[in-house]
């Protein structure tokens, strides 16, 4: 079944995050909100069982990531210097309900908002440092993370935050606004110019865009219909899986994003993401080993944990039966797309999801598991 696009409650928000600003590409008026009240919860009985074991670990992790940060926010190793790394670290943070205001993260996770906002060039772009390919992925992760944490800062972070975001987001929509041929319009690449399209990188945007959307911003929904129908074109009718830059390439790593797009684009339960979720299923044991496991298992953890029910139930006692024994004793995962700072922070992020912290990737718990 489909549902509406949700609205979302801000847990933990600075009452002062409301602000306005005049920005192009179809964003008018454009509000961030922000909102006191916590989103009731139902406890998560699979997690529960875990909890104790995964408590701590994430604990290690944390202490990891703040202890390598450098005092300018970002970190060594991969990407570290891009805005990417940093966004990733700090969404890490708040994935376990740490604040930017207190408690014995908001040091680190305060460098983290000050590096990305230190990042961003005239146009909007976050582009300082190393960030591979092209910027626009970097820069998809970084508004996605300034959106989330909006509302959590203090005033003067607020404040600037009120100023970058509306300009980060009118980016990625002149980015998507760049003519493309059919099999690439709607979705993004690695340069705000490219005329082609990936599912990575699309991703990461149509996330941030529907994180700035939940949280009061005036995003249009052309926008969002634009990257779910691109998302859509690249999914194989019959495997479900989802594909890179067609519909059966990078599939192991990939389908767990588009499912979690759509999931959280007003598609739940839909044929397209019960495919997809029937695909992660018969393929995840692969996962281990692969040149994209965490990057992986991430979407599959935050897809699955969308879709819910047996999925959940199945994947959750998998993931964190396999990955405890693979964290290193210093707190660290170790990836081989990118490193040690990456594989942390995703994996931090794949753990927590059943703590619901970042507005983002809360469930819709008004849909019954029992018709999944």
């Amino acid at each position: 079944m489909s549902r509406p696009i949700r609205n979302s409650a801000r847990p933990n928000a600075h009452p002062g995050g409301a602000v306005s600003s005049i920005i192009g590409f179809g964003i008018s008026t454009l509000f961030f909100l922000t909102f006191t009240a916590v989103a009731q919860e139902r406890p998560d009985p699979v997690f529960a069982q875990w909890r104790e074991k995964v408590d701590p670990a994430v604990d290690t992790a944390l202490r990891y990531l703040a202890r390598v940060q450098r005092a300018d926010g970002s970190f060594p190793e991969s990407y570290g210097d891009s805005s990417g790394i940093p966004a990733l670290v700090g969404m890490a943070f708040l994935s376990k309900g740490q604040l930017p205001t207190e408690g014995p993260f908001a040091e680190a996770l305060n460098r983290c908002i000050d590096f990305v906002l230190a990042n961003q060039n005239g146009d909007g772009l976050f582009e300082k440092g190393h960030a591979g390919t092209g910027p626009m992925y970097a820069h998809n992760i970084a508004t996605l993370f300034l959106s989330e944490v909006s509302g959590m800062v203090d005033p003067g972070r607020q404040e600037k935050i009120n100023y970058a975001l509306p300009r980060a987001l009118s980016l990625i929509l002149r980015a998507q606004a760049v003519k493309k041929d059919e099999r690439n319009s709607g979705g993004w690449r690695y340069h705000p110019g490219s005329n082609d399209s990936d599912t990575s990188c699309s991703g990461w945007a149509l996330m941030a865009l529907r994180s700035a959307k939940l949280n009061g911003a005036a995003v249009p929904d052309a926008a969002i219909n634009a990257a779910v129908a691109y998302l859509k074109r690249h999914q194989n009718d019959k495997t479900g899986c989802f594909g890179y830059s067609g519909t059966d390439d990078h599939q192991k790593s990939l389908t767990g994003m588009g499912l979690l797009c759509l999931e959280l684009s007003g598609q739940h339960g839909s044929p397209e993401t019960l495919k997809a979720a029937d695909y992660v299923m018969k393929n995840f044991r692969d996962q281990p080993g692969e040149q994209f496991e965490y990057y992986g298992n991430y979407y599959n953890a935050q897809g699955l944990f969308q879709i819910g029910g047996r999925y959940w139930e199945e994947y959750a006692p998998w993931m964190y039966g396999v990955y405890l024994k693979k964290q290193e004793a210093d707190g660290s995962w170790d990836s081989r797309e990118a490193g040690r700072i990456y594989g942390t922070a995703m994996m931090v992020l794949a753990f927590t999801v059943p703590y619901r912290q970042l507005p983002i990737y809360q469930r819709d718990e008004t849909v019954s598991e029992k018709d999944e």
